[in-house]
């Protein structure tokens, strides 16, 4: 098997030398870097990433702790994320809590996200007071996506604001019996609750009463999307449009009114929010949000913050929110008649 003092040999060079070129460190020309890599490509030398650890303090590994891979939404912010990574020269590990809460206790406090990466991003989850505090003693660059944490690095979304959006959406169409799908969801999910204080605020300030029965829970999958448009649109006295906190849901909420042989928009009008890959196929009206942006910029700034620790100049957390943005397709129109 090749070693470095394989390549150093055959370039008559010192190990230190090379080592400094294939780690991209200064004081090697870039002339010498260039003869460094071509031999180590003729030779098939692959660096230890162990060694290469060992050597400079990194592990050139970011952990990513994502509530479910298999989500639309968590699965583009991660490939986001692992694009600007992997042009960085860094891998990614993958903490994937399939939304249990033991997971979820064993990567904050049970010590799985330990010194072996260099930066950690959190997506979508509001941290307790006990894991800020692991998290913090890990000495490490961290990002949370999709979460409001003073005096952290942050990218996400104004939640509440682009609720506001999807409901004066609907207003300005003439809705005044307007419903909401959403839900708890699971491990503490930031969106939920600010989505619904969205859809509060917007009726409040529209004028229009809250009717608690006229809130259901979809649990943020296609299936509850379409139990939560059943109970709605099977009701005699139904709503006229439906908010649902996601594409997913939404789209749970057009089959809903498929099987009850209702029309939409003419029967009801529904509007959801991502910008889901499908919501175009089913001509949903959606609040679109930047995902594969979130992923990309919570990256860089963790790259930005490794960086920066080799520096004089330091590290300050940036909180960056991305802005939303109303697309009309054909699933909302004026209500019906009364």
């Amino acid at each position: 098997m090749t070693g470095i003092k394989d390549v150093a040999s055959a370039l008559d060079m010192s190990t230190a030398t090379v080592s400094r070129a294939l780690r991209g460190l200064p004081g090697v020309s870039d002339s010498t870097r260039e003869r460094v890599q071509q031999a180590a490509q003729q030779l098939g030398y692959v660096p230890s990433p162990s060694a290469a650890g060992l050597a400079s303090g990194q592990t050139r590994t970011v952990a990513v702790v994502v509530p479910f891979v298999t989500r639309w939404f968590f699965a583009s912010v991660v490939q986001g994320a692992e694009e600007v990574l992997r042009e960085g020269g860094y891998d990614l590990l993958l903490y994937n809590l399939a939304g249990s809460s033991e997971a979820r206790h064993r990567v904050f406090e049970g010590g799985r996200l330990t010194k072996r990466v260099d930066a950690v991003l959190v997506l979508s989850l509001q941290p307790s007071a006990v894991e800020l505090t692991r998290l913090r003693a890990l000495d490490r660059p961290v990002t949370f996506v999709g979460a409001d944490v003073p005096g952290w690095a942050t990218v996400r979304i104004d939640d509440e604001r682009t609720a506001r959006t999807a409901i004066e959406h609907l207003v300005g169409l003439g809705h005044r019996r307007i419903a909401y799908v959403g839900g708890p969801g699971v491990l503490d999910f930031t969106a939920p609750n600010a989505r619904e204080a969205g859809y509060r605020g917007a009726l409040e300030s529209a004028g229009l009463p809250h009717d608690a029965s006229l809130e259901v829970d979809g649990a943020f999958t296609l299936a509850g999307g379409i139990e939560a448009g059943r109970r709605l649109l099977d009701r005699p006295d139904r709503p006229t449009a439906i908010f649902a906190a996601s594409d997913e849901m939404a789209i749970g909420v057009l089959r809903a009114a498929r099987e009850l042989q209702l029309r939409v928009p003419e029967d009801v009008s529904v509007v959801g929010i991502d910008d889901h890959e499908l919501a175009g196929f089913f001509d949903l009206t959606t609040v679109s949000q930047p995902v594969l942006e979130q992923g990309r910029l919570a990256a860089q700034q963790v790259l930005d913050a490794i960086a920066a620790s080799t520096t004089a100049a330091g590290w300050h957390p940036e909180q960056v929110i991305l802005p939303t943005t109303l697309l009309e397709r054909g699933s909302t129109g004026a209500p019906p008649p009364a």
